[in-house]
């Protein structure tokens, strides 16, 4: 079962926010009246005073400026590890209301080389991120590792360097300049044309072989957009040390 974390906070922030409403303009009651009468209700305004503004504060932050997410997967090797703890600047690509993700401000929209947190459009409940490769409209060809997008050639040099064991190339994308790892620089898996439709974006893991993107799932509809990944705040695997190192790299 996973847990709507957004769901759980707004329903808080509201119950607690009508609470503190009807004690001010209803209930009225007074801090002498709590310790005099120390009756359930009296129990649950204290609380709903004390918790309200915390939950408030957060559930803004949350949904509106940044959110912690956690990476569960070797896909975005080099570029991000499993066990990395990244922040989301929410506000990237427009301002959504919790729970519903209806956008409600237009801020902007990802640019080819952005690293995005997205909504499975299959099971919205699950959190992917990935790489932007083609905009609306492009038509991108992946072949043998190489990436061609509306006719030009993506520039990819390196290989000389590793990522546990495999072969490390870099990547430009439109200026964005970033590692990605090849596994077997003889054979690559979806070699094919891809065509974004309007209002869609195509995207890869920087794991080129060992990554469920675009090549598997489809191009991502605007709307599933959670926000763009920016910086690493911590990295942990359970049974190791911290990598100290890790913290504050700014994600390209």
């Amino acid at each position: 079962m996973i847990l709507n974390l957004a769901l759980i906070l707004t329903v808080l922030t509201v119950f607690t926010g009508v609470v503190v409403a009807l004690d001010k303009f209803a209930w009225k009651t007074s801090e002498d009246d709590s310790r005099d009468k120390p009756g359930a209700k009296h129990v649950l305004v204290e609380y709903s005073r004390s918790f309200f503004p915390v939950l408030l504060l957060v559930l803004v932050i949350r949904s509106f400026v940044f959110e912690p997410f956690r990476i569960p997967s070797g896909s975005m090797m080099p570029t991000l590890l499993e066990g990395d703890f990244i922040f989301v600047k929410k506000y990237s690509y427009g301002l959504r209301l919790p729970v519903t993700e209806t956008k409600i401000v237009e801020t902007g929209s990802p640019a080819r080389g952005d690293v995005i947190v997205f909504r499975l459009p299959s099971d919205p409940s699950v959190n992917y991120i990935k790489r932007v490769i083609g905009l609306p409209g492009d038509t991108v060809v992946y072949e043998r590792h190489r990436l061609t997008i509306n006719g030009e050639r993506v520039a990819l040099r390196g290989g000389d360097g590793e990522s546990r064991g495999a072969p490390v190339y870099a990547e430009d994308l439109d200026g964005r300049v970033h590692e990605i790892r090849v596994e077997n620089p003889g054979f690559s898996i979806r070699d094919n044309i891809y065509r974004v439709p309007e209002g869609h974006f195509f995207v890869m893991g920087d794991n080129r072989d060992s990554s469920k993107d675009s090549r598997f799932i489809g191009a991502i509809p605007e709307e599933y957009l959670v926000g763009e990944a920016v910086r690493v705040w911590m990295h942990f695997v359970p049974w190791n040390m911290p990598d100290w190192g890790r913290i504050g790299t700014k994600i390209q």
